[in-house]
Formats: structure tokens, sequence, C-alpha cells
């Protein structure tokens, strides 16, 4: 997928310029070291060779510890980005197309979740609709706060 243009927003725009200017910062002194040419790679090691994937693992482990986010695999990025989208009512198609996906039911049925607060806002206005007593909509009740385990 090398040279694919995606849309992004500006704060990861913002750290890939700054991953960039690390990266010629470190190819400058690495010097004749320097092992990337050809590669087209975003994220190396300080020599420009690919990350092996138990080092990026074990950093992203360490990072998340560090910002006090609960253990989530690398791989659930990808999984947050699909829901993160669903959830701001981005197209079923464009969220299978970011993810690469040949059919939208992969991305559908695997790569998307509701969050809970998304359930209970969409659950207060389906109240709304059934209360139907006049009160105005988002007033308060109780109910943005009312979950049921199951």
């Amino acid at each position: 997928m090398l040279g694919a243009r995606v849309a992004l927003p500006s704060e990861c725009v913002t750290a890939l310029r700054a991953q960039r200017a690390q990266q010629v910062a470190d190819r400058k002194s690495a010097d004749d070291n320097w092992k990337g040419a050809g590669h087209g790679l975003v994220f190396t090691t300080r020599n420009g060779t690919p990350i092996e994937p138990c080092n990026l693992n074990r950093s992203f482990e360490a990072l998340s510890i560090r910002a006090g986010v609960h253990k989530v695999r690398f791989h659930d990025l990808r999984h947050t980005c699909a829901s993160l989208l669903h959830e701001q009512a981005a197209d079923a198609r464009m969220i299978m197309e970011v993810l690469g996906h040949s059919s939208i039911r992969v991305t559908m049925d695997i790569y998307t979740f509701v969050r809970l607060d998304s359930q209970r806002s969409a659950f207060n206005r389906v109240g709304e609709v059934l209360r139907n007593d006049g009160s105005e909509p988002g007033e308060d009740d109780g109910a943005a706060d009312a979950s049921v385990a199951i």
C-alpha cells in the first residue's frame, strides 16, 4: 500500500511530521550505517531497518502502561479506529476501505462495537419518543445513568 493516500485528523498529521523529522535526524546520525534506503517506511529503528513486531508490541505495552491505559494489543487500535468512525456515523464502505477489507460484513461484524455511553444516548432518545409526554428532549430524568448488566 506504499503511496496510498488516507485522510487523517490534524493531530495524526502533526505526529507523523514529527516522526519524519526524527527519522531525518536518525538518518544523519547513522550516516553510513543507515540501512533504510528503499524501504519507504515511516517507522523504523534508529538505523533505518524495519521494526521487529515483538519489539513494537513491547514498546506499545510500555507506552500504554506509562499513559495509564488498560492493557490492549497493538492490533486493537484497528478496532478502536473502526468503532470511533462508526460512532461518528461514517459510512460502512468508507470504514471498510480504511481498514483494507474486501467485505463490509467483516468490518461491521468484527471491527466495530458500540460504546456503552452511545447505547445509553440512543436508548434515551428512544425513551423520549416512547414517553411522548411533552417533555423537552434532554430533560434530566435520571435515565442517563440507567444501565443494566446482561
